[in-house]
């Protein structure tokens, strides 16, 4: 038994095909089931059911993930030590955070962080799924919730304001009613967000004619007469041709938090990226 097989193993268990699995990991699909059959032979047990709708673990299978999930936690945790051991100022720092505060907040303080440290190589992953800091995913997070894993280290780093906007020239609707205004919002996962609520209660009338799950998506069709959206600032206000809109009372703001595992506070590198991070965007959001 290979502990390489057991990595393929825990894949398959989280990602429930072998497509989703070798997407995990960076593999073949028919690497994948290769590998699986390998581990299953030298076991002499079926670990998974095939299924219809994928791989389900079989009882076996179950008693394997427990065994190879403490296995994993042991190997990253020495992955992370020896990571915050590490004295110099090179190597790679892995960011995760959403897709528009990666492009407006962050990238001008990652550009000047290459321009200080030009041996770090930065890996900025803008997604809308979290990326575990336990399981090295990331080395850095960024995220509008706060942090519950007791062995990351994080803090509140800035609130973000938001605002209504229109394109320029384009009437505005009246608060309260917002009969004939078409919306851009977000889409159906995330319609609990504060900002969809908020603007459902200004303009009960209104109609959506746009969902997205980007920001960035939202801003431009927002600025193409798609509809009026609801931004965050350091987005909307440097987005052309858009104009913020009055309906009477400002949108919810959010707060942006930044953490990293607890076992990296050692890596000169990631304490100088922080260090940076703080000193230019902890605070209030300017306008």
């Amino acid at each position: 038994m290979e502990w390489s097989d057991l990595r393929i193993f825990l894949a398959i268990a989280r990602g429930g095909t072998l497509g989703a699995a070798a997407r995990l990991v960076g593999q073949t699909q028919p690497t994948m089931g290769r590998r699986l059959r390998a581990l299953e032979l030298a076991l002499g047990c079926a670990l998974f059911q095939r299924t219809r709708d994928g791989f389900v673990l079989t009882d076996e299978g179950q008693a394997v993930l427990a065994h190879a999930e403490r296995m994993e936690e042991e190997a990253l945790a020495l992955g992370r030590e020896l990571a915050g051991s590490d004295a110099a100022l090179d190597g790679v720092l892995r960011i995760s955070c959403s897709d528009w505060f990666g492009v407006t907040v962050l990238a001008p303080v990652l550009a000047e962080f290459g321009g200080l440290h030009s041996r770090v190589v930065v890996e900025l992953l803008t997604d809308s799924r979290l990326y575990s800091l336990p399981r090295r995913e990331a080395d850095i997070a960024f995220r509008i919730t706060p942090f519950d894993e007791t062995e990351v280290v994080s803090r509140r780093l800035l609130h973000i304001p938001y605002a209504a906007y229109l394109p320029a020239g384009t009437p505005q609707p009246a608060p309260g009613d917002g009969a004939g205004c078409r919306l851009v919002v977000m889409d159906s996962a995330f319609g609990g967000m504060p900002d969809v609520t908020w603007i459902g209660r200004m303009l009960p009338n209104a109609i959506v004619a746009a969902r997205s799950n980007n920001r960035e998506v939202q801003a431009r069709l927002c600025a193409l007469g798609g509809g009026l959206a609801v931004l965050p600032r350091p987005l909307g206000d440097t987005t052309p041709g858009l104009v913020q809109v009055d309906l009477g009372e400002p949108p919810p703001g959010r707060d942006t938090f930044v953490g990293y595992h607890r076992d990296l506070r050692r890596l000169r590198r990631l304490r100088a990226l922080m260090e940076l991070v703080v000193e230019r965007l902890a605070g209030p959001t300017r306008p």
